[in-house]
């Protein structure tokens, strides 16, 4: 009998705390207000990994703009045949801008580390003189989907050489690139900016197209400017290089870069790939 009892008063006292917590979901329902929707967890916006802002505070930086959709009309042609054509911009209406590293005498593994973290797209023009050491450190630069184009073989002054003089310089390079990257350059990046018709000649017939000039270079802590106003417009191609403490003046590459980052992020730009704006017909 008692223990018939007791098990009546559990009972009960159950479905007591039932009754109570049923009545207090029906006051909490109507006390909300109508109309309000139910709160979802916050979700990382589409294509951005939710660490993105603590990967870039980690280099000092604040995540730049992403850049828009590769467009499918690329808006800079560069012929097939005839003078490889000479540019310094191309013709967008994104605010985007394009990076490019040349030579490659610095291999910063850090420098690596950055942009296996941060993602940002670079062009770089290598010399063979420079690369040749350690052609494997760029390699993980490549992966990350950054594309290896021609800057000469020993980095000469190219319209005091002749056509044969100018070819030697860059099919060589184009040669060697070839040959560790796999993939042929298309674009050059003459040395000092330095080019005549014969350049043009001679790039063609090693199978570039292009030869890429620039609106801006990197002079360790800012831009020096073709612009008199110091302004990036959309489609400006900048020039910076791998550097070391040596010619940066006790700054290390990563710092460099950062820097050079900071200045496009302040202006409201993204970083965008040069070759995905460019076709060749």
């Amino acid at each position: 009998m008692g223990d018939y009892w007791g098990r009546s008063v559990r009972v009960v006292a159950g479905a007591a705390v039932l009754a109570l917590a049923l009545a207090a979901c029906q006051r909490s329902a109507a006390e909300k207000p109508k109309g309000t929707a139910p709160v979802a967890p916050l979700a990382p916006a589409v294509g951005q990994k939710p660490d993105t802002a603590a990967v870039w505070r980690k280099w000092g930086l604040k995540p730049l703009v992403p850049a828009p959709a590769p467009p499918v009309d690329k808006p800079l042609e560069l012929p097939r045949k005839g003078p490889a054509k000479v540019f310094e911009s191309v013709p967008t209406k994104d605010r985007v801008v394009f990076v490019t590293l040349d030579d490659g005498q610095e291999k910063d593994p850090k420098f690596v580390e950055m942009m296996n973290d941060l993602r940002v797209p670079v062009t770089m023009f290598l010399t063979k003189d420079d690369i040749q050491d350690d052609y494997g450190y760029f390699k993980p630069l490549q992966a990350l989907g950054d594309r290896i184009q021609d800057h000469t073989i020993t980095h000469p002054v190219l319209p005091t050489l002749g056509l044969e003089g100018q070819k030697h310089e860059i099919c060589g390079d184009r040669d060697a690139l070839t040959e560790q990257y796999g993939t042929a350059p298309t674009l050059l990046r003459p040395p000092f900016g330095r080019w005549n018709s014969l350049t043009q000649q001679a790039a063609r017939e090693c199978g570039i197209s292009g030869i890429v000039m620039w609106r801006a270079s990197m002079q360790i802590h800012d831009f020096q400017y073709d612009d008199p106003k110091k302004e990036l417009h959309p489609g400006d191609i900048l020039l910076a290089h791998f550097r070391g403490p040596k010619q940066l003046k006790g700054e290390t590459m990563t710092r460099m870069f950062a820097d050079l980052l900071k200045q496009i992020e302040r202006r409201g730009f993204s970083v965008a790939r040069l070759e995905d704006y460019i076709s060749v017909r």
